[in-house]
């Protein structure tokens, strides 16, 4: 490219960022919002970061997470997030476990490294995303919709595997892989 810079790109497929140091003054900082406008980053004066936050069994249903960063650490067991929107979130290393993400826009999220034990996907919308070397046991991706390279690749996953405790459904049978 002759020197230009290369685009940024929201694919859930980047290997590495670097992020902003954070802000560990902010004592607002580990609060579940809301967007109001539909791009979390768009409606607030600041970038929204999550991480190293814990934030175990809260009710965030509808929430627009949009572009958040939601890692390093962070926890959100527990937290039912259906219906929620975390396009383009960055949520890699982090515990998601037993959280439900039904109904919810879970595209071109990093989940790479994290933990999303017994979690529930039905029918979310996760194109784009990526769970590379996350541990997915047990959860229930039951009609949710990715794209064939993504299904492919979550089918690799050796994780893929047992049934989960508040469906009932089989984890690989889910998300339509064979067995």
């Amino acid at each position: 490219l002759g020197g230009l810079a290369t685009p940024a790109l929201a694919d859930g497929q980047t290997e590495k960022f670097n992020l902003p140091p954070i802000d560990k003054e902010d004592r607002t900082r580990c609060v579940l919002q809301s967007s109001a406008m539909g791009q979390a980053n768009g409606a607030r004066s600041k970038l929204y970061d999550l991480r190293e936050c814990v934030l175990t069994n809260k009710q965030a249903v509808g929430f627009d997470l949009a572009a958040a960063i939601l890692s390093d650490g962070a926890d959100f067991s527990g937290t039912n997030f259906q219906e929620a929107i975390f396009s383009k979130a960055y949520a890699r290393n982090a515990k998601f476990d037993g959280v439900d993400f039904s109904n919810g826009v879970v595209d071109r999220v990093s989940f790479d490294g994290s933990s999303l034990k017994g979690a529930i996907f039905t029918n979310a919308v996760m194109s784009g995303t990526s769970f590379e070397g996350a541990n997915v046991e047990n959860a229930d991706f039951t009609d949710s919709f990715m794209g064939d390279f993504d299904q492919r690749k979550l089918c690799k996953n050796p994780t893929l595997k047992g049934e989960n405790p508040k469906t009932g459904q089989p984890t690989r049978a889910s998300a339509g892989c064979g067995p």
